[in-house]
């Protein structure tokens, strides 16, 4: 059903470029407001589940608990997760009051977009000509579309913060379409759960990272080791390397000499090769 949504729009709704300009405004007196909050699959990235688990003062693994479903396997098995909807009639989201969205300063990806949209024929690179932008809904069911000032897309995106959360997620968009999935290779499930824990889950990641014997195998800077110690961004920045090196075997980590010497010696390789 994804799939045939995806090819309407592809095929049916207009293209807005930067410069594109549309009308709108949100807010209390408006007929529909907060009734697009409800009855949606609101997609989260590792940024927005960061964002959101330290407005709330919650670890990650409180946040995904009682905020998101159990995580999803994509097609290529990697792991994607959904923010939970209370079980209402309108399936309404949980941070939704009468008086609009409780998190707004840390909404989501997805939210700060509203009322645009973002489809692509092939990759989510927007440098490629491959993806453009739509307005979501028509006037009849967003009386907001008619309200407010006149925008044009790039004045939207500064305006609602939208180019930070695509700086903090580039190097997750770069994984998840690297070309070992473009190409249908998967990962077994050791890696997908590693690849949930690292962009997810991250504060179960620093433990692992701190409290196993990961920094006696590998060469990470003191400076770096003491900010992922407190730095939530820093420690999903090392995730995302973390994730390169063990997924694609690029050379963002660096194994310690002795560590790497002893593998030789346990295959039989010379270590001066």
């Amino acid at each position: 059903m994804f799939d045939k949504f995806k090819e309407a729009i592809l095929k049916e709704y207009p293209r807005l470029s930067p410069e594109s300009k549309f009308k709108f405004a949100c807010h209390k007196g408006l007929s529909c407001f907060t009734q697009c909050c409800g009855d949606v699959n609101i997609f989260l990235t590792p940024y927005d589940v960061l964002r959101l688990k330290m407005a709330l003062n919650l670890s990650s693994g409180e946040f995904l608990e009682e905020y998101t479903l159990p995580p999803i396997l994509a097609g290529e098995k990697l792991p994607v997760v959904l923010l939970r909807m209370e079980d209402d009639e309108r399936k309404s989201c949980p941070f939704v009051t009468s008086d609009g969205c409780s998190v707004y300063e840390d909404r989501p990806w997805s939210c700060r977009m509203y009322p645009l949209g973002i489809a692509s024929g092939k990759t989510a690179q927007r440098a490629d000509g491959e993806e453009f932008c739509f307005i979501v809904d028509d006037e009849s069911s967003c009386s907001g579309l008619n309200e407010g000032n006149e925008w044009t897309v790039a004045q939207w995106w500064k305006n609602q913060g939208i180019d930070l959360y695509d700086q903090k997620n580039e190097s997750y968009k770069e994984i998840t379409l690297h070309e070992r999935f473009r190409e249908g290779k998967g990962l077994e499930p050791a890696k997908s759960h590693m690849f949930y824990l690292a962009c997810y889950d991250t504060d179960r990641f620093r433990g692992l990272l701190l409290e196993s014997s990961f920094l006696n195998r590998f060469e990470v800077d003191d400076e770096i080791i003491e900010k992922i110690r407190t730095d939530d961004e820093a420690l999903l920045d090392f995730g995302f390397d973390w994730l390169r090196f063990s997924l694609f075997g690029e050379k963002t980590i660096r194994i310690k000499g002795d560590v790497a010497d002893e593998k030789k010696r346990e295959l039989g390789i010379d270590s001066n090769n």
